[in-house]
């Protein structure tokens, strides 16, 4: 498993506090008390009541590859002139070798508070973890999510395909975005490099700047196509402006833009096998898509199955049913269903509009508001300390939703009698485990009176440990998977869950629980900390 971008592995993508931190923690001899951090985050986005943890992989990648060189502990010295110099000795020997990382799988759905990862270890160096793996962690999870409910909002038989990346973050935020695009349920994408690094399947056609090009026939120096069976060459110039009068007279028009007619017959010429033409650049309905049909008709004729067309302007619902109309006028000729793709500026609100009206539309293109999150930013996931040297850590707020659950704990999901989950179960780690079949306590973690008795049907453990190094220091954890495993985990995840959970308006809450002894562990740790008000 090797890095597929080197700031993602380099210790310094860090925030200077952890530096200093770590340094505070060696100077009063701390550094190597046990600890355990959970990087969890407190609210689902996008108004949604379910997310989709991704960024493992990265995040073992950051672990795996942990360790400051010569170059690094020079700038870090000079960062720190007052720092002991035995501090940069110390930090120069740094490794994850004595860390451990318990996670979720990757694809798995999460809820909040529930950590996506775990890390147990030495203090200092788990510290010094921790703003990697939060922005290892945050982008892909959020990412991975709004892909998820775009998934959602399209359907499950329509097609959908990333095309972000010229309006990305940078190229680290365009990698990003196809990588978990695709893993949030997309089906392709238009970013060729992330094609070769990732293997996700490559899609894409032709811009407007391509018709804009064409001004005429004559601008197509050589009119020879090869037919399918390749016995022949005919002069397909001739027989795309046959084809023209017969759909003329067919939709009763009298004219079409005849640069576009020519920029769709050299497009279909260069491939005859996979012709989708962009249909708006001058106007869709009466001279774009009659000029597909006029291209398309001719490439059947020798003996090619044309695709489709693509909308990128207007009325995406009413263009696409009234190309569909025309398409049906030419059914007996081109014997398959034409595929209709669309674009512009969509985002989920757009999709689900879509479907009320009843659209044609089989293939959707998505860039700005998938790859940049625009509903919403940053995911806000935090990495807090829960134990040091086996005692209960908490941080305390007056806001009941920053207050962190103490403790290393374990995490299960209890599943009815349909399959779905229930709820989430938090314990303490080491306490009884909940068992199918058995009624198990479940509470609010802040309100005890919120309780319900649930006897799940199956439950799953969420978490496994994923790195920890041998005597040998190698990683005995559990096998990463691919994103194509990744993916259908996602999938399959995200269909176990209730649709009331998944509905894009008011969606049902979503339970995540303590047991009783976690959560009097609370309630005894949160009266041991909080400081006593006095009133005067």
């Amino acid at each position: 498993m090797n890095p597929k971008n080197e700031f993602a592995t380099d210790p310094l993508l860090t925030d200077m506090y952890q530096i200093t931190m770590a340094y505070a923690y060696w100077k009063s001899g701390r550094h190597e008390d046990q600890a355990v951090f959970d990087l969890f985050f407190r609210k689902c986005p996008f108004g949604g009541e379910f997310t989709i943890f991704a960024g493992l992989s990265q995040a073992i990648e950051l672990v795996k590859n942990f360790r400051f060189n010569p170059a690094q502990i020079g700038y870090l010295r000079q960062l720190l002139p007052q720092a002991d110099p035995e501090f940069f000795n110390w930090l120069s020997q740094v490794d994850c070798s004595k860390i451990k990382i318990y996670a979720l799988r990757e694809g798995s759905l999460a809820f909040p508070r529930v950590p996506l990862l775990r890390v147990e270890g030495p203090l200092a160096i788990a510290q010094l973890l921790e703003t990697g793996l939060l922005n290892l962690v945050n982008f892909a999870t959020l990412m991975t999510t709004n892909a998820a409910r775009f998934r959602l909002a399209a359907g499950p038989d329509k097609s959908l395909l990333e095309f972000g990346l010229r309006r990305a973050q940078g190229p680290d935020g365009a990698m990003s975005a196809s990588r978990y695009s695709y893993l949030g349920g997309f089906d392709a994408t238009s970013n060729v490099l992330a094609g070769q690094v990732f293997g996700i399947p490559m899609k894409g056609t032709h811009a407007h700047a391509f018709v804009q090009s064409f001004t005429g026939f004559d601008d197509i120096k050589n009119p020879m196509l090869k037919t399918a069976d390749g016995e022949c060459s005919k002069n397909f110039v001739d027989w795309v402006k046959k084809a023209q009068k017969v759909v003329m007279e067919k939709l009763e028009l009298s004219s079409t833009n005849v640069g576009e007619l020519a920029a769709f017959t050299a497009y279909a010429m260069a491939f005859p096998n996979g012709f989708l033409a962009l249909v708006d650049t001058y106007d869709t309905l009466q001279s774009g898509v009659p000029n597909f049909l006029a291209v398309a008709l001719a490439l059947k004729h020798l003996g090619y199955d044309p695709v489709g067309i693509r909308l990128d302007s207007g009325d995406l619902a009413y263009l696409s049913k009234e190309a569909r109309k025309m398409f049906a006028s030419f059914a007996d000729f081109l014997e398959k269903k034409m595929i209709i793709c669309a674009s512009n500026d969509i985002d989920e609100q757009t999709l689900w509009s879509l479907r009320q009206q009843g659209h044609e539309i089989d293939v959707f293109g998505v860039g700005t508001h998938l790859v940049t999150c625009k509903a919403q930013p940053a995911l806000g996931g935090v990495y807090k300390l829960v134990e040091v040297n086996g005692r209960p850590r908490i941080k305390l707020s007056q806001d009941a939703v920053k207050t962190t659950l103490p403790g290393r704990k374990d995490a299960y999901r209890l599943y009815g009698e349909d399959d779905s989950p229930i709820l989430d179960l938090l314990v303490l780690a080491g306490e009884d485990a909940p068992q199918a079949g058995q009624p198990v306590l479940c509470l609010d973690p802040f309100d005890g009176h919120k309780r319900v008795r649930v006897t799940p049907k199956t439950l799953e453990k969420l978490h496994q440990c994923f790195w920890d190094v041998s005597e040998t220091f190698e990683n005995v954890g559990e096998p990463l998977q691919s994103l194509f495993e990744q993916r259908n985990h996602a999938k399959q995840s995200l269909e176990q869950l209730r649709e009331d959970h998944k509905r894009p308006l008011n969606p049902t809450p979503y339970k995540v629980s303590v047991s009783q002894k976690l959560y009097d562990y609370l309630q005894e740790l949160w009266s041991a900390e909080a400081p006593i008000p006095e009133l005067k």
